[in-house]
């Protein structure tokens, strides 16, 4: 076990609902409808913006420079790479650069980045990248398990660029690196005996809050688009 999976197995229906959400599982099927793809491509441009900020924040409140570096190249390929890369995707779904640039917040996006940032406000930087890895992990899981639970049937699906995007080795490999920090920190904060800090029960709560928070998201694109 790990910090990290010792998060996860303190909230198991709350991961399982996030990761295996009717939206997830569409997506995997091919059978999520297409204007519920779009309404969350659209939120997902602002949510990119305001992960920026939150890796921005990780910069300020990181102890050294090791960290600090990590989490500024996390930031720099958020906002110069992701972001063109969502941009140009958007683009193929027939959603403009302008109608992602003027669209309002829903409030599902508001709830869970502004969440994550105060979480990193008020907190350390164990309490941010905490509120940070329900997304970072969460979609390399996703990514991974619907690559290979269907690889059979992946050719017609128009969801195959996303599923491969996050199944791929350079999105596992950005997550495996959020992994060992996450698990670095934890155990140069709270020790190898982390369950029984004083901390414990707080930073499971941040995580369980935003894989809802996480979960919610996907609903979102599922209601908003109806």
């Amino acid at each position: 076990m790990s910090f990290y999976e010792d998060l996860k197995a303190q909230c198991p229906d709350d991961w399982s609902s996030y990761v295996y959400h009717p939206f997830v599982q569409g997506m995997g099927e091919g059978i999520l409808p297409e204007e519920a793809f779009k309404h969350y491509l659209i939120q997902d441009y602002l949510f990119l913006i305001n992960f920026g900020r939150a890796y921005a924040l990780a910069v300020f409140k990181s102890d050294n420079l090791n960290d600090m570096r990590q989490a500024a190249a996390t930031m720099n390929a958020l906002l110069n790479d992701e972001m063109q890369l969502h941009i140009s995707y958007c683009a193929e779904w027939g959603i403009e650069k302008e109608v992602l640039e003027g669209v309002k917040e829903a409030s599902a996006n508001l709830a869970y980045t502004r969440y994550v940032m105060e979480r990193g406000l008020s907190g350390d930087i164990l309490d941010l990248l905490v509120a940070l890895a329900p997304c970072v992990m969460g979609y390399a899981e996703i990514g991974s398990r619907l690559a290979d639970d269907h690889v059979a049937d992946m050719e017609n699906n128009p969801y195959r660029p996303w599923i491969e995007m996050y199944a791929s080795s350079e999105y596992q490999q950005a997550a495996a690196g959020a992994y060992g920090q996450l698990e670095r920190v934890a155990m140069s904060r709270l020790g190898e005996d982390y369950q029984n800090s004083g901390r414990w029960k707080d930073l499971c709560n941040t995580f369980s809050t935003a894989t809802r928070l996480e979960a919610g998201f996907w609903e979102m694109g599922i209601t908003g688009a109806m």
